[in-house]
């Protein structure tokens, strides 16, 4: 049960029009007010009856709020926030779904100095984007980490904590930092890695004739998927998480050399063992529920 009557959500795109309607799925008796910075996407909020009420400022949707989720990219986040700095009630709990936390919770606290604020990230997302991607379940069985610190209530956390699990997610605990090093290995270079892929590929379809798009049922293809994502968030959580990023795309950029030098010399036992290694990875990511067993990721063929 959510333990809020009241939700505001700033940001109707595929994370913010998902809690909306995961809200009125398992919690119809909570209010969802909701606000967008773009005209466009609040009238089709309205079109599709996405909340029980869409704002025009920011500030109208939080004035009787109990929690406020900002669900915009992370740049804008610390804008976001202070939108809705004199409108805010002040026993009202801010939380977010921001991919980067350390500089994301700065920015929420330094617009919001008084407010009871808990960083949060639901790990959980598709390709698409917009009020009209999202839908109820996309939190269900998924991760929502919370980073928490010295300036959190506790009985924040363990409100948004409630809040996550009646929608669905799993919830865990850590350090921001702590946060965005994990994520830069498991989301953000692996995004940037497949940004990479197909630019290249892109730079290439001329000199292939077409073929790179015409043979893309491979490998190539579950990169276009990743590539897909909205462009704006994941330029903001790049400059956002730059550190730890970069630490670890240093990392790989050692391993690819060993990779070449491997390849180079003809070392097929070492290719075997990092393989090897790696296709263990995918049945434990199976083993937990994080993705479906089914063949070709369970596409319909």
């Amino acid at each position: 049960m959510v333990p809020f009557a009241r939700v505001t959500v700033i940001g109707l795109g595929l994370i913010g029009s998902s809690i909306a309607r995961a809200l009125r799925a398992y919690s119809p008796t909570v209010r969802v007010t909701g606000y967008d910075a773009d005209p466009s996407v609040r009238e089709t909020a309205i079109r599709i009856d996405l909340c029980d009420d869409v704002a025009n400022t920011a500030g109208t949707a939080v004035i009787d709020a109990e929690l406020v989720v900002l669900c915009v990219p992370v740049g804008a986040i610390g804008a976001a926030a202070a939108a809705i700095a004199d409108d805010l009630p002040a026993e009202a709990i801010v939380t977010d779904v921001g991919g980067a936390k350390a500089s994301v919770a700065a920015a929420i606290r330094a617009a919001l100095p008084h407010a009871a604020v808990v960083p949060g990230h639901p790990v959980a997302g598709t390709e698409h984007s917009g009020p009209e991607s999202g839908f109820a379940s996309l939190f269900r069985g998924r991760w929502c980490i919370l980073t928490p610190d010295g300036t959190t209530p506790s009985i924040a956390t363990a409100r948004v904590r409630a809040f996550w699990e009646a929608l669905g997610a799993r919830v865990e605990e850590m350090s921001a930092d702590h946060h965005d090093r994990v994520l830069a290995v498991t989301s953000h270079v692996p995004h940037l890695i497949a940004y990479a892929i197909v630019g290249t590929a892109s730079d290439l379809e001329q000199v292939t004739q077409s073929e790179v798009i015409a043979y893309s049922a491979g490998g190539f293809r579950d990169f276009t998927r990743i590539a897909a994502s909205d462009p704006t968030m994941w330029r903001d959580v790049f400059l956002n998480n730059r550190e730890a990023v970069l630490e670890i795309l240093q990392r790989l950029t050692e391993d690819v050399t060993m990779l070449q030098r491997a390849i180079r010399w003809g070392d097929g036992d070492a290719l075997f063992d990092l393989f090897t290694r790696t296709r263990a990875i995918r049945r434990a990511i199976i083993d937990q529920g994080q993705d479906d067993p089914a063949p070709d990721f369970g596409r319909a063929h």
